[in-house]
C-alpha cells in the first residue's frame, strides 16, 4: 500500500500541511513515521481530511467531528452505513443551526433594509451596554 507524504495529503486535500499537523494533533487522523521521522498516512486519510473539512464548512466543530470519527474503525474508509449513522446523529444540530442562520438573516434583512436610521427603533441599539446582563456575544441577534 502506498503512503501519502504530508506534502502529498494537503496538495490532495487542499488544504495546508499545518492543517494536517493540527488535524493530527487534535486525534482526528493518525500517521506513521519513516525512519527518518517523516509522517506518512494511509490513503485512506485522505477521506478522513475531507470529511473534516466539509463538517467545519456547516459549522460542526473538532469536538463534533472528533465524536463523530471516533465512532469510525481505525483506517477504515466508512460505509454507507457509517454515514448514515453520522447524518442521523447531526441532524438535528444541523436542523438548530439552519434555524438560527434563517433567523439571523431575518433580522439582519429587516435592520439593513428598514430604512430607519434611527438608534430610537433599531432593535441592535445596546445603551448603556444592556446586552452584557444576557451573556457575551452577539446576544441581541440570539434566537
Amino acid at each position: 500500500m502506498a503512503l501519502l507524504t504530508i506534502g502529498q495529503l494537503a496538495e490532495r486535500a487542499g488544504v495546508a500541511t499545518s492543517a494536517i499537523r493540527f488535524y493530527e494533533s487534535k486525534g482526528l487522523i493518525r500517521s506513521t513515521r519513516t525512519a527518518g521521522n517523516q509522517r506518512r498516512y494511509e490513503q485512506s486519510t485522505l477521506r478522513r481530511v475531507s470529511f473534516v473539512r466539509a463538517a467545519q464548512r456547516v459549522g460542526l466543530t473538532l469536538d463534533e467531528i472528533a465524536e463523530a470519527l471516533a465512532g469510525l474503525p481505525e483506517n477504515r474508509t466508512p460505509t454507507k452505513a457509517d454515514w448514515h449513522r453520522i447524518s442521523r446523529e447531526w441532524r438535528p444540530r444541523l436542523d438548530e443551526q439552519i434555524r438560527r442562520i434563517e433567523l439571523l438573516r431575518t433580522r439582519l434583512d429587516s435592520c439593513i433594509g428598514c430604512g430607519c436610521l434611527s438608534l430610537r427603533s433599531c432593535a441592535l441599539m445596546n445603551p448603556g451596554d444592556i446586552a452584557a446582563e444576557h451573556g457575551r456575544g452577539a446576544v441581541l441577534l440570539e434566537p
